[in-house]
């Protein structure tokens, strides 16, 4: 996966790339919006971290640019944003950005959006029915059905079902489940995660065994086959 990160800080662009290529990524850093559409012009990223604060054009008018062109406008963007800048946040969410980080953050914090953004983005691409055995899960209807009887699941346990999912067999933290369903600004614990497994678990009936504990790390679906 190709991640181009846009920022004008130096220091900051270069411990981002590095980070990122040392994470299994190739990443490419562009020090502002010129070089960045020099290079879009002959070649696309799979995901853009972009700074707000460049010189010259900006990191929302080249947002803008980016989702109200048609050959660039389904390329996730993740903002990087400065601390109590909530209009930045608001806006850039309000024009396409698919998330938002808030400066300083964490290298591995920026990692583990990344991922949950390119889950999330190849969900939106994939087939609108995800499927194991008779039980399936209609992404356009939001709803799950088992022998093609529905059964009825809460908001989150139908967003980890999904995930799981569309990830068979990948093993998930607990503190990945809790950033990607919950969001990284929830206040709580990770025990929530274990509460809606358990639940989830229950009303699956027989496929709720599909949803192992991986000890020590957290959960995966394995679908039987």
């Amino acid at each position: 996966m190709k991640i181009w990160c846009v920022e004008d800080d130096a220091g900051i662009r270069d411990i981002e790339v590095y980070t990122l290529n040392s994470t299994d990524f190739e990443a490419t850093g562009f020090s502002d919006a010129c070089v960045f559409r020099d290079a879009l012009s002959v070649s696309r990223p799979d995901l853009i971290i972009l700074d707000i604060m460049l010189p010259g054009e900006d990191g929302v008018e080249l947002l803008k640019f980016l989702k109200g062109n048609p050959d660039t406008c389904k390329i996730p963007v993740i903002m990087a944003t400065a601390k109590g800048m909530e209009y930045d946040k608001v806006q850039s969410l309000d024009l396409g950005a698919d998330d938002y980080l808030v400066k300083p953050f964490g290298m591995m914090e920026m990692v583990s959006r990344v991922k949950a953004v390119l889950r999330r983005c190849n969900l939106t691409e994939a087939d609108h029915l995800l499927k194991a055995g008779s039980l399936v899960v209609n992404l356009d209807e939001h709803t799950v059905a088992i022998d093609n009887e529905r059964i009825q699941l809460t908001l989150k346990e139908f967003e980890l079902l999904r995930l799981f999912l569309s990830r068979p067999g990948i093993a998930f933290t607990r503190d990945q489940l809790f950033s990607d369903i919950w969001g990284a600004d929830y206040v709580g614990a990770t025990r929530t995660v274990d509460m809606h497994i358990r639940t989830l678990r229950v009303k699956l009936g027989d496929y709720g065994k599909m949803i192992e504990t991986v000890r020590g790390v957290g959960y995966r679906l394995e679908v039987q086959v």
